[in-house]
């Protein structure tokens, strides 16, 4: 007989009855959900109510919402009950609630400690014990998911699936309004940002001071995209330098770098902005600046700052955001910021470029010995620096806005003569040892009358340059034809005692042309003078830049002194400047020789500090104020070392070890010069050098280092591998090929155990 499907066994009344109990009251709490959420006006509120609904629905001791935030790939909780924290973050692929986003599957778990996905972390900060778990997913209308909604530990039993449907109802009926909320929420915070975007840049570009207007800028900014710290460079047009002397969370401080190196040099050469979430795994991301400040860099915004004409002035830095990486919007709204105050830092900067101009030409005014006084075009009395009214023995109320014919009478009435001359041929006057009377006194001074003329070329007055060469002026002023002005001061100030022979510190620096016998032989005696003069007008331009004294000319070379006369904090520094400085001026100088068809000059410098003897010395007819001592010898035999490792700056250790400031640099040897026993490290200095005269510096230095430390354990193979390196990357690096010669012939000739490194020089 053919088999029957079996009949579904009808309902009883009682299970009918309950039902339609069960469907009563679902469509009670889903009236109910829809009545109590649109009474709520806040998306705190919406979560709030949804939570406890649906938490009380299903008999559960706790509920939590979370939804996604995109921007960070988390699921954040703003509400929970019991003694959770207010806003709870997780990672939106970790835990259940992780699992069920991910997945879009819902769970019933009975044993929550018994299941490997559950994360027990929030139990363990809130103390709570979580036994049951009932998690859904929340789609949205168009069936994308936005969060995650759970409750926890049935109060009696254990969850069914009835209460899953049941939670998967009411969820589903408060989801509209959710969204509706979220929408809300998200428009009201970008008015609020636009508000307060608005506020902050009206308040911003108020401030015309630059350094204000930096910290403020600085400090919007990194509130505005909620980092830890920012920077603002503006390009230094004259060293081709972005600069920086404020940095948010930083200490005061000034930054220069170059304006193609690293993350901000990237951004200001090719105008686009850079969004880096993980510093250390980006190529062009310098790490020196975190060692060198103890900081740890983990994410990067970088944009440029582009002024009304289109031109990049410098770069915003933003680092580290809270909270995870830096997004598109963040982007979007720095961009935005630093458009708006490009112009208000254009305009700072110009205003602290004429302030910084005003106060430097007060201050010249102020400081300059000569006396300086400008007329207006009628003649009267405008200005009169402090050395003026001193000269004049006048008070400003007397002389100030009066006419110069009734300032300038009688005696003195030559300079109204003067002033009438200069008017009428619009051409400088200067008389030289004149007389001026004063109180009845009378004093010898050199006058100096012009004409001042504005933009036009048209005549708005005159100024006047009063030098009171009287007493110690006149004799100042004749000595200095014979020695060093320094010295001539320091003589005029306090006599001959500092003539008479002391022991001080100081640094001395010693230069030489390279093969100048040669040079001579082939330009002969009138050029080779030539040659000489314009080299050393260069050379002692450099040194005295650097506030350096000329201590003598030894035929091509040249011996100057830091520290003497006067001595400075950083005299070791202005030394080292001085000689990059001299390096520079030769490479121009060689060009425009090159240019004309003339052999380029070349020249090594040798620096050290050490205590020597000063004094005037030598015999009654002929007395030099100079200095000796070992020091000295040391100085000139790094000079003359110069030769033997291919370098042109040499450095002993004792100046090394006082410079104040950063160098590129690398130590070459320890040595020990003729005539003494004890080693000394010698440094070069490198700063001169860019990537066109050394490539691959960096990458060649590093070598080198790790080449020397093998060589000077004996380890030469290892050490000629590192120098072979650092050739093949720069084939004219001398130090690296003079390594090589050396190792190559200490394997064949080991030295002995007690060999430290230490190389004697055998030539001074």
């Amino acid at each position: 007989m053919p088999s029957r499907s079996p009949k579904t066994p009808k309902p009883t009344d009682q299970e009918t009855a309950a039902e339609l109990k069960h469907r009563l009251r679902h469509a009670e709490l889903q009236l109910e959900v829809s009545r109590r959420m649109a009474e709520q006006e806040s998306l705190d509120a919406v979560l709030q109510t949804l939570v406890e609904i649906t938490t009380n629905a299903v008999g559960a001791e706790r509920g939590s919402l979370f939804l996604n935030d995109p921007d960070t790939h988390e699921l954040y909780s703003r509400v929970a009950q019991g003694n959770y924290q207010r806003e709870i973050r997780i990672l939106n692929n970790s835990g259940i609630a992780g699992y069920v986003f991910t997945t879009g599957k819902e769970l019933i778990i009975q044993d929550a400690y018994a299941d490997p996905r559950f994360n027990r972390s929030v139990d363990e900060q809130t103390g709570f014990v979580t036994k049951s778990i009932l998690c859904i997913p929340i789609r949205a209308e168009k069936g994308g998911i936005i969060g995650v909604a759970q409750t926890l530990n049935k109060k009696k039993g254990r969850f069914t699936p009835h209460d899953l449907a049941l939670f998967q109802t009411l969820i589903g009926q408060g989801t509209l309004a959710l969204q509706s909320a979220q929408y809300i929420e998200r428009m009201n915070q970008r008015r609020q940002q636009e508000l307060e975007f608005i506020n902050v840049v009206s308040e911003v570009t108020a401030d015309i001071k630059l350094g204000s207007l930096l910290q403020k800028v600085m400090g919007e900014a990194t509130r505005m995209l909620n980092a830890e710290r920012s920077t603002l460079f503006l390009n230094d047009e004259k060293t081709s330098e972005p600069w920086s002397e404020v940095g948010q969370g930083l200490e005061a401080m000034q930054i220069r770098l170059p304006n193609h190196l690293g993350i901000a040099g990237a951004v200001f050469t090719s105008g686009k902005a850079i969004n880096i979430p993980y510093a250390y795994a980006d190529l062009r991301f310098n790490p020196a600046f975190d060692k060198k400040t103890g900081y740890f860099t983990r994410s990067i915004l970088c944009v440029p700052v582009v002024n009304k004409s289109g031109k990049i002035i410098g770069v915003t830095q933003v680092l580290n955001k809270r909270g995870g990486p830096f997004t598109a919007e963040d982007e979007a709204r720095l961009h935005a910021f630093t458009a708006q105050v490009s112009i208000a830092l254009e305009n700072a900067k110009l205003f602290s470029d004429v302030q910084s101009m005003k106060n430097y030409n007060e201050a010249m005014l102020e400081s300059m010995s000569n006396g300086l006084i400008t007329l207006d075009e009628n003649g009267r009395i405008v200005t009169c620096n402090a050395a003026g009214l001193r000269i004049l023995r006048a008070a400003p109320e007397r002389i100030l806005q009066r006419p110069a014919e009734e300032f300038f009478a009688a005696a003195n009435a030559w300079v109204v003569d003067k002033l009438k001359s200069v008017e009428q041929t619009q051409q400088l006057e200067t008389t030289m040892d004149a007389g001026l009377e004063i109180e009845g006194e009378s004093l010898s001074i050199n006058l100096t009358v012009q004409p001042l003329l504005n933009a036009e070329r048209k005549r708005i007055g005159s100024m006047l340059v009063i030098e009171d060469i009287s007493n110690e002026k006149r004799l100042k002023s004749t000595m200095s034809r014979y020695m060093d002005p320094n010295i001539a001061s320091r003589l005029v100030a306090k006599g001959a005692e500092i003539l008479g022979g002391r022991s001080v510190e100081c640094t001395v620096l010693f230069s030489d042309v390279r093969g100048f016998t040669t040079l001579t032989e082939q330009l002969g005696a009138q050029a080779t003078v030539s040659l000489l003069n314009e080299y050393f007008t260069l050379m002692v331009d450099c040194l005295q830049h650097e506030g350096g004294m000329l201590d003598k000319f030894i035929g091509d070379a040249i011996m100057a002194i830091f520290g003497i006369p006067e001595p400075h904090a950083d005299d070791e520094d202005r030394a080292v400047r001085t000689g990059i400085a001299m390096i520079r001026a030769l490479f121009e100088w060689n060009k425009q020789r090159a240019a004309e068809g003339k052999l380029p000059v070349d020249i090594g410098v040798g620096l050290n500090t050490d205590t020597v003897v000063s004094g005037n010395i030598g015999s009654k007819k002929r007395m030099d104020f100079t200095i000796i001592g070992d020091g000295v010898n040391l100085a000139s035999r790094l000079e003359s070392a110069c030769k033997t490792y291919g370098t042109r700056i040499l450095v002993s250790e004792f100046t090394y070890k006082k410079l104040k400031g950063t160098y590129r640099s690398r130590e070459v040897d320890r040595v020990v010069v003729k005539g003494k026993t004890h080693p000394v490290a010698i440094h070069e200095i490198l700063d001169y050098h860019g990537e066109e005269t050394f490539p691959h510096i960096v990458e060649v230095l590093s070598l080198f280092r790790n080449g020397v430390d093998l060589y000077r354990r004996k380890r030469f193979d290892e050490a000629l591998g590192q120098f072979r390196q650092a050739l093949a990357l720069n084939p004219a690096d001398k130090p690296s090929q003079l390594y090589v010669e050396r190792c190559e012939h200490l394997k064949a000739a080991p030295p002995p155990e007690d060999w430290n490194g230490v190389w004697v020089m055998q030539s001074k």
